[in-house]
C-alpha cells in the first residue's frame, strides 16, 4: 500500500537521473523535501507538525534539496535536529541510501526511532567504527539497513555497523543534523514479503 502512495507522491526526477532498483521506491525525489517533515517533540509517534512538500528547504534552512542531494547544513551553536518521512513503515524492509560526510561530521539515520550512527566514521568514531576498511572519507558511501522481525542489520559498503539493532514495530525513517555537513542521496526502500 505505501509503495503505491509513495510512488504517486514522490516521482523520480533527481538531477543525477537515479532510478531505484526493481521493487524499491524512492523516499527522496532529488528536487525538494516532499514526503519529509519535522514532528512535534522528540517522539516519532507524535503528530506531524511541519511538512515540506514542494519546498526545496526546511523552514529553518537546516535541511535542503539540490541536484539530487538532501543536504544537512551545519548549525552553530550546535543543535541536533531530525527530519522524518511523513510515511510510516510497519512491514519488514530494506532501506538503501548513500551518504557523504564532511570531515568530523556526526549524524544519524533513525529506523522507526532507534538511531544508527552515520558520520565521518574514521574521525568521529566511536572506536568500533574507526576500523572500517571500506569507508571512503569525504566520498559517497552506501548504507543498507535490513529490518526483519523487529531487528535491523546495518552495513556501510558491506561492512557491518550494527548486527542486531532492535527497532519498534512501525515508525518513520529519519535523518539527523548534528555536527558538520552531511549529504544523502538515492534514499530508497523495498518492502519485504
Amino acid at each position: 500500500m505505501f509503495s503505491l502512495l509513495l510512488a504517486a507522491l514522490l516521482p523520480l526526477g533527481a538531477a543525477d537521473a537515479f532510478k531505484p532498483e526493481p521493487g524499491f521506491v524512492s523516499l527522496f525525489n532529488g528536487r525538494d523535501l516532499t514526503g519529509w517533515c519535522y514532528r512535534d517533540g522528540a517522539r516519532t509517534d507524535e503528530k506531524v507538525a511541519v511538512t515540506f512538500d514542494g519546498k526545496a528547504a526546511a523552514s529553518d534552512g537546516r535541511f535542503s534539496a539540490k541536484d539530487g542531494v538532501l543536504i544537512v547544513h551545519p548549525r552553530l551553536p550546535r543543535l541536533a535536529q531530525k527530519i522524518w518521512t511523513t510515511a510510516e513503515f510497519p512491514k519488514d524492509f530494506v532501506l538503501r541510501l548513500e551518504f557523504r560526510a564532511a570531515v568530523g561530521a556526526d549524524s544519524g539515520i533513525f529506523i522507526r526511532k532507534p538511531q544508527l550512527q552515520c558520520r565521518d566514521y574514521l574521525v568521529a568514531g566511536p572506536d568500533k567504527y574507526k576500523t572500517l576498511k571500506k569507508y571512503r572519507a569525504q566520498d559517497w558511501n552506501e548504507v543498507e539497513i535490513t529490518v526483519k522481525d523487529g531487528v535491523a542489520h546495518c552495513t556501510a559498503n558491506g561492512e557491518v555497523l550494527e548486527a542486531a539493532l532492535k527497532v519498534p514495530a512501525t515508525g518513520p525513517i529519519g535523518l539527523e543534523g548534528d555536527v558538520g555537513q552531511m549529504e544523502y542521496r538515492r534514499i530508497r526502500i523495498k518492502e519485504l514479503p
